[in-house]
């Protein structure tokens, strides 16, 4: 009877068995099909430590998962044995434990095999088991003895490591290698043997390191040496001689600096992620109806030879243990996480602290020594290869756009990998979507003028009272991994020989920064999802009334979905496969839309509460369809545009769109994009063009299409007005007149006084931060000018802008917003509220 490691098969089944009465594994890819693997060719596993538990779980997840079987004979053309797997390296003797490699028997032959026969090959499947994930902790002689760890491990130790990791058992089956690619790389028999060790070993390192990180030293120690640094030394000589010197003085200053030290710095817990990770399985089933995660793969492969960043939009609190969730879940390191100093509370915060969480004031400008602590212990973390998440946009965003990134963690990540880049460092953008949110409703009350209120474990436990209601789904989207390395080449191409001083900023420097902003702001918009609640918000905002036939709605819903996929945004957008009729039940589900009941035909709507409330969803995806809806705008309000024409009035709002939405086009691209959304449009029948005069023309005014088409652009209206009420106020003030603060209270004052009076009421409408915005690039692309007296000046370039309005406003509109702007020039009362304001 044929036998593995000297026991036989029918032994082997039956503790196999004995084995999973307490083993449970998470095993991945959860679909065995995405290895695609080449059902013609031989499959062998291979595995990293030659130990009997580990050959157990490889056979039960081969027959479980559909794989062929690692007990199965192997029947390849010129090998034959008893089995399809090996060990990679098996436990020796402790005194022969330096001796020369052991190779395992069969991959000597089937490399023998690949060498007489050209034709011959292979799919070799390394297979990662981890037993618990926990890094090695260096004061902790429970965990070095028994958890999952970088040093060599004996049976004695396995058994108990099985005993206490075996419920939290990972095991990874990664993409197959050819033996056939490998043997053709050299003749030599030995050397090729040799290459295929190296490459498994060190695959078998990087998935060990992706999975439980580097070594973690002990709090103290890592602090200790942190303190120790020359940077902090110098920061803390400093402040001594500031405060007059003296050892006393001295002394005070190392404490303080050691103060700071334990204020910011994390103390990664493994029990404590494990605790989390069973409590957050128990709140999302409780608040969401799953959890969608697109893209993930992309993270895996770059952990692989990178240190990841991972930067994702900050929508709510539940982020931070939302994406840390995600990534343990599937097999990665928790990253250590940027959170704000004001979580830093009662109970919570060591809690938080101990799930990867480090502190950070929100502002410590002029403090020398804080800002030298928190450089060193960012430099610590990425020289060691810690996996770190920040949220570039410093806040959690009140209106559902991305924020503009800031530029500080940044800053300090880049000069910390000029300081050291022998790990390559990859920002991973993310895109964190959730139909209904948690915050909404404090979201609105600030956005109302309501100030902002301090986060407090009471309010913490207040808010459990929100678990009874559902929040719908969340959606996890991974962008395009962004390479620092790249962004500083294409900035400056000798970059890594020259050297930069810690605290300098070269020009080159700045620059490079400021593209990292714009590449993570372009990619966590490219990895958006439409979702059905923020589609249905899309659609039903632009309604009048927020209200619409049950099978007009459904059919716009449609349009909009094909319309996603004709004139995709970016290849990782991901759009509802849901059709209109299934996205309005399942809003209707989740208690956001509403149906009033028709002989005619029942109509949907929103309340005036959850009108409110969906702006932030429809906010979500709006720069996903900004061009149509720009291009829908301004066909339904000319009915017919010749190409030139069209692309220069779009052009002249593009910049102002661009800076709001986060549009990821440049100037350059812009053209190419139009074409393709105009092409689109055509194909729904939207848009009618004319090839020998090259003009587009609405659709007749009684069709579907035009109504349709007049639907989308009116999903851009309240954008298209803000800009005019911006343009009308200054071009009444007159040039010179009025400073950007002011023109940005003044204008914040219309925009309310016009919602209350025509437009929709939600306070997203009148955020004073869009105005900032435009605001600030009118000054940017020429068209106003700040000059030394603090206000601004134009000329003719923006009075031309100002009347192009009739290109995309109706009359009625544009007369209305005149109308104010006139009135208050001439009353000067709304002057005042704008100054208090500003000030």
């Amino acid at each position: 009877m044929l036998n593995i490691l000297g026991i036989d098969r029918p032994l082997l089944h039956a503790a196999r068995k004995l084995l999973y009465l307490w083993v449970r594994t998470h095993v991945l890819p959860q679909e065995p099909a995405s290895l695609e693997l080449d059902p013609d060719k031989p499959v062998v596993y291979v595995l990293q430590r030659r130990f009997l538990s580990n050959l157990l779980v490889l056979s039960r997840e081969t027959d479980a998962g559909g794989l062929p079987a690692a007990l199965k004979p192997l029947a390849a053309r010129r090998v034959r044995d008893s089995r399809s797997f090996f060990f990679l390296s098996r436990p020796r003797p402790w005194l022969f434990a330096r001796g020369a490699p052991a190779y395992s028997s069969l991959m000597r032959r089937l490399v023998a095999a690949a060498h007489s026969d050209p034709t011959f090959d292979v799919q070799i499947v390394p297979v990662s088991i981890l037993w618990g994930r926990a890094p090695d902790k260096e004061h902790s002689i429970w965990k070095l003895i028994f958890a999952e760890s970088w040093g060599r491990q004996r049976a004695f130790r396995r058994l108990f490591t099985v005993l206490l990791h075996g419920r939290n058992t990972l095991v990874r089956f990664s993409a197959p290698l050819s033996l056939r690619a490998i043997a053709d790389e050299d003749r030599d028999r030995e050397v090729t043997l040799r290459k295929l060790a190296r490459v498994l070993r060190a695959h078998f390192r990087h998935q060990r390191e992706i999975a439980i990180g580097p070594d973690l030293s002990h709090r103290r120690t890592q602090l200790g040496g942190l303190l120790e640094a020359p940077r902090v030394r110098a920061a803390i000589d400093a402040l001594a001689q500031d405060q007059g010197g003296g050892p006393a003085v001295l002394r005070r200053a190392q404490a303080q600096a050691r103060s700071y030290a334990w204020e910011i710095a994390s103390d990664y817990s493994y029990p404590v992620i494990l605790i989390f990770r069973r409590f957050l399985t128990w709140l999302w089933t409780r608040l969401y109806d799953g959890v969608e995660v697109s893209n993930f793969d992309t993270v895996t492969s770059a952990a692989v030879d990178h240190e990841i960043i991972y930067v994702p939009c900050h929508r709510s609190h539940i982020d931070y243990l939302l994406l840390s969730y995600v990534v343990f879940n599937h097999g990665l390191m928790v990253p250590h996480i940027a959170a704000g100093v004001n979580l830093n509370l009662p109970l919570l915060g060591g809690f938080l602290r101990r799930g990867g969480a480090f502190f950070l004031r929100r502002s410590f400008k002029g403090n020398k020594l804080y800002a030298a602590v928190l450089n060193e212990y960012l430099h610590m973390m990425i020289a060691k290869g810690y996996p770190i998440e920040y949220f570039v946009e410093g806040g959690r965003s009140r209106t559902g756009r991305l924020l503009p990134p800031m530029g500080g963690m940044l800053s300090m990540t880049v000069q910390s990998f000029l300081r050291d880049s022998s790990r390559p460092i990859a920002f991973l953008p993310v895109y964190i979507g959730y139909e209904k949110l948690f915050e909404g409703r404090t979201y609105v009350g600030e956005l109302m003028g309501r100030p902002k209120k301090k986060e407090s474990l009471f309010d913490l436990l207040s808010s459990l009272r929100e678990l009874k209601h559902n929040f719908g789904k969340v959606h996890v989207n991974f962008g395009e991994p962004i390479r620092l390395a790249d962004v500083l080449a294409a900035q400056h191409a000798d970059w890594r020989a020259e050297e930069v001083a810690e605290d300098a900023r070269p020009a080159w420097l700045a620059a490079g920064i400021d593209e990292l902003k714009a590449r993570i702001a372009n990619g966590i918009n490219a990895a958006a999802v439409v979702d059905p609640v923020n589609l249905v918000s899309l659609v039903l905002l632009a309604a009048p009334r927020h209200a619409l036939d049950a099978q007009q709605l459904a059919r716009q819903l449609d349009a909009c979905r094909r319309l996603a996929q004709a004139a995709p945004y970016a290849g990782r957008v991901q759009v509802t496969a849901l059709p209109g009729t299934d996205i309005i039940a399942y809003c209707e589900k989740l208690k956001l839309l509403q149906r009033q009941t028709h002989a005619l035909g029942d109509v949907l709507y929103f309340t005036p509460d959850d009108a409110v409330l969906t702006t932030y969803m429809r906010n979500n995806i709006l720069h996903l369809y900004a061009l149509p809806a720009l291009i829908a705008s301004l066909l339904t309000q000319n009915r017919t545009l010749n190409h030139k024409h069209l692309l220069r009035l779009a052009h002249a709002v593009y910049p102002f769109l661009r800076a709001e939405l986060r549009l990821r086009w440049s100037d350059d691209e812009i053209d190419a994009a139009i074409g393709v959304c105009l092409h689109a449009l055509s194909d729904m029948g939207w848009l009618v063009r004319s090839e020998r005069d090259d003009v587009y023309a609405a659709p007749d005014i009684l069709s579907d299409e035009y109504a349709q088409l007049a639907l989308l652009g009116q999903a851009l209206r309240p954008t298209l007005i803000r800009y005019f009420i911006t343009l009308a106020t200054l071009h009444q003030k007159g040039s010179g007149v009025i400073t950007p603060a002011e023109l940005e209270a003044l204008c914040h004052l219309q925009a309310q006084r016009l919602s209350l009076l025509r437009e929709f009421n939600a306070p997203e409408f009148f955020d004073k931060a869009i105005f900032r915005i435009f605001i600030d690039t009118l000054t940017q692309n020429g068209r106003a000018e700040l000059r030394e007296d603090g206000k601004i000046h134009f000329g003719e370039a923006l009075q031309k802008a100002s009347g192009e309005a009739r290109f995309v406003l109706p009359i009625d509109v544009r007369q209305a917003i005149l109308h104010m702007a006139r009135a208050d020039t001439d009353t000067g009362a709304p002057d005042d509220d704008a100054r208090r304001e500003a000030a």
